[in-house]
């Protein structure tokens, strides 16, 4: 080979290292943008900047320095930080206004053990398909992976939890990662996203720049490389910082039924007799407003089963919405809508569907459209779309058209039976403290029009999403899918700060209420009162119940009639003890208790309830 040809790809090749290099040190970008050594400002106020223009109202956090910035610049703008006790409940309090606003919901963390503690509310977040941003600090980007103190490999434990996960490098970074992980967290199927912000990021330069000074003047070829290293690593995390940069919101992707789609639903439904719709909390998502779906279920005239988010969606005392016996009306239906239902254990695997129905899905994720489809039960239709707009459509092709008036009539009968029955079972008397189903039928008696309902626990709360009726859309918040207990504290803490207005019950069993009781302190100091309903049986009946008739032995299920309204007291709200002795009371009581609340100070119900046979075995909320 010719020698000159030879030297000419050694030369290339070493001119393309140098550039490969100097691109990695970020020579070549600051050969263009200047850094600008001696502005105050701080990477925290562009992560206050973005949440501002993207309409964030509230960021939940538990502090901690590696996050300061962030909360410092997000209180000058005027969005409100509201601190907990533990840092699950600032998820989970995000999660809730994730659903309630239809926005993305924001909670930020120090390292760590900041961010390990929120790794239950996140998957629970990521099941329920709620959107919302976990910010992280995090270890100087020098010294991840060298012993920092909280520096663990988050990365690897929330990219398995999140829709979009990035680490922060340089300060130029912050603006568009945040853009780009708000509209991740919206499009598709919605969810949780992640941006960890090592701790240089976010302070000023002066501050950043004495952690990187050398603390003695560099000696040898060696010392010098590396103090010139330093030196260049801190430019460019600066360089370019406070360039004017686009704020606003990226577009946000939502899948649609296609018109052919629509259309072949349009005459599988116009020819059933005997249809029947399942909801599900993607109903409930945005662009379409609860309100309009509503209307357009109204319209269609179809008897409907709802869960999760959309419980309350068609008021009260619907028609149309049938409580009980969902079995045997599956069983019955030529048609069946899952709108955002998907076939899980809550439908036992699809199981429950008539093989002889026509089955229309639809559902924005096409793993959670098509679940167990390969074994149990098979979609005439399945759509990967947005389940409220897809209502909204099928309403307005089928103007005019309506179910068969019999057919909800006869479902209803048979919930009304039902509902009789398990009325029944409230009147009799259990062989200590109070019944439990009597409890929750006058709290749901006395419910104000505008309450939300906060579901956490077990027994009780199974019993309450029997017994209790949302008045509207959007008046029911659960976990899920993932059945996660600790959500109350959280859940309403977010739903009281999104409607301030509205009276907020959480509905919790005794076991549930240990992992959120501290946050009454929260719900003091933020001055968002809520109301707690606490079933005390003095144990995990959920487990209980099961357990004893199987394996012969309570061991672990058994906990205290313990003071809670005591403890609720000490956190500055109002607790009230109630047992069998106050049962000709306790619709004063909680009346009082619903006084107090809007005076201001959150109440706690510990109510000392016994065992009933309402049901057997245990029940998903």
């Amino acid at each position: 080979m010719d020698i000159s040809v030879v030297l000419g790809c050694s030369l290339s090749a070493a001119l393309g290292g140098v550039i490969f290099v100097s691109y990695k040190l970020g020579l070549l970008y600051q050969l263009f943008h200047k850094t600008e050594r001696q502005s105050p400002r701080h990477g925290g106020e562009s992560v206050a900047e973005v949440l501002r223009a993207h309409g964030v109202k509230f960021v939940f956090t538990l502090v901690g320095g590696h996050i300061s910035p962030i909360l410092v610049a997000c209180e000058k703008l005027g969005i409100r930080i509201v601190d907990t006790r533990h840092e699950a409940t600032a998820v989970f309090a995000a999660d809730a206004v994730a659903r309630l606003s239809g926005t993305v919901g924001v909670a930020a963390v120090t390292a760590g053990p900041g961010l390990t503690n929120t790794v239950t509310a996140v998957k629970n977040a990521q099941m329920a398909e709620s959107p919302l941003l976990l910010i992280g600090g995090a270890a100087a980007t020098l010294l991840q992976g060298r012993g920092a103190l909280q520096d663990i490999d988050q990365m690897s434990l929330f990219k398995p939890l999140c829709k979009f996960c990035a680490s922060v490098r340089t300060v130029r970074e912050i603006v568009p990662t945040v853009r780009k992980a708000l509209a991740a967290a919206q499009s598709g199927t919605p969810g949780p996203v992640f941006i960890e912000f090592p701790i240089d990021t976010l302070y000023p330069y002066h501050v950043v720049e004495k952690e990187f000074a050398p603390k003695n003047t560099p000696k040898g070829l060696m010392g010098k490389i590396i103090a010139w290293y330093l030196k260049n690593h801190l430019t460019n995390l600066f360089a370019g910082a406070w360039e004017t940069r686009d704020l606003s919101p990226l577009p946000v992707h939502i899948p649609h039924a296609t018109e052919d789609e629509v259309q072949r639903c349009v005459e599988l439904v116009s020819r059933a007799k005997k249809p029947v719709i399942l909801l599900g909390s993607q109903a409930t998502l945005p662009p379409t407003s609860a309100d309009d779906v509503r209307n357009a279920l109204e319209s269609l005239g179809i008897p409907c089963f709802l869960g999760g988010m959309s419980r309350g969606m068609l008021g009260k005392n619907s028609p149309l919405h049938i409580r009980q016996n969902r079995r045997d009306a599956l069983k019955d239906a030529d048609l069946v809508l899952l709108a955002g239902t998907v076939c899980d254990f809550r439908l036992s695997y699809g199981r429950v569907l008539n093989r002889r129905s026509k089955i229309i899905a639809v559902n924005r994720d096409k793993s959670q459209l098509l679940k167990n489809s390969d074994m149990f039960w098979k979609p005439t239709v399945a759509i990967q779309g947005d389940a409220g707009s897809f209502l909204l459509r099928l309403s307005k092709a089928l103007k005019g058209h309506r179910c068969p008036e019999e057919w909800p009539q006869k479902l209803k009968e048979g919930d009304d039976i039902k509902e009789k029955t398990n009325r029944a079972k409230a009147d009799e008397k259990t062989e200590r403290h109070l019944n439990p189903l009597s409890v929750l039928h006058h709290v749901d008696e006395l419910l104000a029009e505008d309450s939300i309902i906060v579901a956490d626990g077990g027994d009780f709360v199974g019993s309450a999403a029997y017994i209790m009726r949302p008045r509207g859309p959007l008046r029911w918040l659960d976990p899920g899918a993932f059945g996660t207990l600790g959500v109350g504290g959280g859940f309403a803490l977010g739903a009281k700060l999104c409607r301030p207005e509205s009276e907020v019950w959480i509905v919790y069993g005794d076991g549930s209420l240990g992992y959120s009781v501290a946050e009454f302190d929260t719900f003091t100091r933020h001055k968002t009162p809520v109301i707690a309903l606490v079933g005390n049986d003095a144990c995990w009946s959920q487990i209980s119940r099961e357990q004893v008739p199987m394996l012969g032995s309570n061991v672990a299920c058994g906990l205290a009639f313990t003071d809670y309204h005591i403890v609720a007291d000490g956190y500055g709200g109002k607790g009230y003890l109630i047992g069998r002795e106050d049962e000709s009371q306790l619709d004063d009581i909680i009346k009082k208790a619903q006084k107090e609340c809007r005076e201001g100070k959150a109440t706690l119900l510990n109510v000392l309830i016994g065992k009933t046979n309402f049901r057997e075995g245990s029940i998903s909320v």
